[in-house]
């Protein structure tokens, strides 16, 4: 065995002691770098990407298939949060207020994991490993991609990823034939009147009431304005606005996060908003000014084809834990690439009763070793398939 459970453990450990955030990740990219450099071979080709300051510390790393049929394509994001760790752990984060805690140091080492794997074992097929910047925020899939990082040899005809899950079984994976996670757009609104003393409100343009309005009447545009058995989410997040009791201040600021499952759900979603917005405005002589913004955080819609071929092989595999997947309101950039090359994201088990994005997250490392066979006999099946 060539990729024992302590490396992936000893990756996944280096990694979550040095998170850093979108765009930002060089000491991570520097570790990535030198493992894979360690590991080097004649069908091995590492690409950094110096000639695009947009996405400096992107990676990757090609591997040239004996017999190839197709190039097969792995992605693993990089980023960590701006969350001060609370775990106590040996390892935890060296950096103050950056975590990594949404697992991608455990993305990131069975990426790894298999690379050293396919590094003493050519691939039939060509296999290319994406190291990317910047999913948490900054879209670094979206700037992959229209960066045209992924032109000829580099192109992938199919890509795969994981994201863990603290709700499975450590080793588990999971994953569905159709949309698993939600697009995603950052909505902001700012309501704009005109303040003044609080015991005459008929004289000022209260941003407030304005405010409250709107937050309240956007809880129809799911209950009225999407179908129930598609769903979607509006959420409000954070409200800023006033600095006295007594006086009513001239504009309050709301940020928020919009979702759905389908491209064309989202579309309406943030239709519907702007025009709930244009009327409270109109109503209450307020300018109300509304952003909405899904980057590259779309729908992530798994290929059937290639979907249901993982699910059959994994399904069919004794030595592999699986189970299929609900569609889940979480957002992910990998959509974005799914967009334009056809692939499947699934979820990894990771045992925790702390949820993603929690300054307690907690991994089980006994998804690191099952996670890792999973994939790297996967992909060597599909090796094996002649379409």
């Amino acid at each position: 065995m060539t990729v024992s459970e302590a490396d992936i453990q000893t990756f996944r450990r280096e990694l979550h002691q040095i998170p850093e955030l979108a765009l930002s990740e060089f000491q991570t990219h520097d570790y990535l770098l030198k493992k894979v450099q360690s590991w080097q071979t004649d069908f091995m080709t590492i690409r950094e990407v110096p000639e695009l300051p947009e996405l400096p510390t992107a990676l990757l790393v090609r591997f040239e298939g004996s017999h190839p049929k197709r190039t097969i394509g792995y992605r693993s994001d990089i980023d960590a949060l701006p969350i001060t760790e609370d775990t106590q752990l040996p390892f935890s984060s060296i950096h103050d207020g950056r975590m990594h805690a949404c697992g991608h140091d455990v993305h990131m080492s069975l990426a790894l994991a298999i690379i050293k794997y396919f590094s003493e074992h050519q691939p039939e097929d060509h296999v290319i490993i994406f190291f990317q910047p910047a999913e948490e925020e900054k879209s670094g899939g979206k700037l992959a991609y229209d960066l045209n990082l992924f032109e000829g040899q580099w192109r992938p005809d199919e890509f795969y990823g994981i994201h863990d899950q603290p709700d499975l079984p450590a080793g588990t994976l999971s994953t569905l034939a159709g949309t698993l996670f939600a697009g995603t757009a950052e909505l902001k609104v700012d309501v704009i009147g005109q303040g003044g003393h609080a015991a005459y409100p008929h004289l000022v343009h209260d941003p407030i009431v304005g405010a409250a309005e709107l937050i309240t009447t956007l809880q129809t545009v799911v209950s009225r304005g999407v179908d129930p058995i598609e769903g979607g989410v509006v959420s409000i997040g954070t409200i800023q606005g006033g600095f006295a009791n007594n006086v009513i201040p001239d504009r309050v600021h709301l940020e928020g996060t919009v979702r759905s499952m389908t491209l064309a759900g989202l579309k309406t979603m943030m239709s519907r908003i702007q025009k709930i917005a244009d009327g409270i405005a109109l109503a209450n002589d307020l300018t109300i000014e509304v952003s909405l913004e899904s980057g590259s955080y779309l729908p992530v819609e798994n290929d059937p084809k290639l979907a249901e071929n993982l699910i059959n092989y994994m399904t069919e595999n004794d030595n592999i834990n699986f189970e299929l997947a609900k569609p889940a309101m979480t957002g992910e950039d990998f959509g974005y690439l799914l967009q334009h090359i056809p692939g499947v994201m699934l979820w990894l088990g990771v045992n925790d009763s702390h949820p993603l994005h929690s300054a307690k997250l907690n991994i089980d490392e006994a998804a690191l070793m099952p996670g890792f066979l999973a994939l790297k006999s996967f992909l060597v099946y599909r090796m094996s398939q002649g379409d």
